[in-house]
């Protein structure tokens, strides 16, 4: 017998230009008689905007998200997808991110006017899914009950007018020393957000590889180095003002200076849902115009 459906949806807002498609989305999964998991903040922005929600459960963390959700939704643009992260944890749940955001790099799946076609595939299980490595922090910084895991990259940036100096370890191994305004530690499903924009590589999804990127580096001879997954590395921090910034994906605390951070892979992966025939290649193409030549137009 088929299990039933049961949806966990995290959203942020709904912009008055996406509602007709977000209605029409809520119209077709309750046709299909799928149970649903609120995210309490995103159900009360809803009903402020007037809003009639098919009735289900509420959710506010990891802790109080049902056992038997078998199926997550992410309802936005990337940020709000990478915060599913903090819900989901290791309880292998599929991730799938429907676009009512802008981009879309990791929300690939949309509404429009008419009922999308993808959603009987999503909830028959007719996708392809894909183990997302994640990266892991452990320092004495880490605030109490800050999930340390995260999806597209670990960041550390200066908060003071003064760069930051930053010793880096592979597996024990010394790196030169990092005079910079910071350093990213990225995955491969992060290579084409911060890290790229810091002069780091792209780098296909399914490579078992981190990528550490400097940000601004004073020595213009230090470039981003791709590393093995498996790679333990410790980062020691030094500062001459303020302490660092530590951001995972849109979460951030402050390393002091002196402070040090262990960054692994991910005791597990993440269950990221890819509804179509997701060529790589062809998405950076659309999506970052890589290659784009106007000389092609003339």
């Amino acid at each position: 017998m088929k299990q039933s459906t049961k949806i966990a949806i995290l959203g942020r807002e709904v912009r008055i230009g996406h509602l007709d498609q977000f209605t029409l989305l809520l119209d077709v999964l309750s046709s299909r008689k799928v149970s649903f998991v609120w995210y309490a903040p995103f159900v009360e922005q809803l009903l402020e905007k007037g809003l009639k929600l098919p009735h289900g459960e509420i959710f506010t963390s990891s802790e109080d998200l049902p056992e038997d959700v078998n199926l997550f939704l992410s309802l936005g643009g990337d940020g709000t997808f990478l915060s599913s992260v903090t819900y989901v944890r290791d309880r292998g749940i599929p991730v799938a991110g429907i676009n009512f955001g802008r981009l879309g790099f990791l929300t690939t799946a949309k509404v429009g006017s008419e009922p999308p076609l993808w959603i009987d595939d999503l909830l028959e299980g007719r996708y392809s899914l894909e183990q997302r490595d994640l990266l892991k922090i452990d320092c004495d910084s880490v605030p109490e009950g800050f999930y340390p895991y995260a999806m597209n990259e670990i960041s550390i940036h200066r908060q003071g007018p003064a760069m930051l100096s930053i010793s880096i370890k592979i597996d024990g191994r010394p790196l030169p020393l990092y005079r910079a305004d910071g350093i990213v530690i990225a995955t491969p499903t992060g290579s084409t957000a911060y890290s790229l924009s810091v002069g780091g590589p792209i780098v296909m999804p399914d490579s078992p590889v981190l990528i550490i990127a400097p940000i601004a580096p004073h020595n213009l001879n230090v470039r981003p180095l791709v590393a093995p997954i498996t790679s333990i590395l410790e980062l020691t921090l030094s500062s001459r003002d303020l302490p660092a910034i530590v951001t995972m994906d849109n979460r951030s605390f402050t390393l002091p200076s002196g402070g040090s951070a262990w960054i692994t892979r991910g005791e597990f992966p993440f269950g990221y849902i890819s509804l179509f025939d997701n060529n790589f290649i062809k998405a950076i193409q659309d999506k970052l115009l890589w290659g784009e030549d106007k000389r092609n137009d003339i």
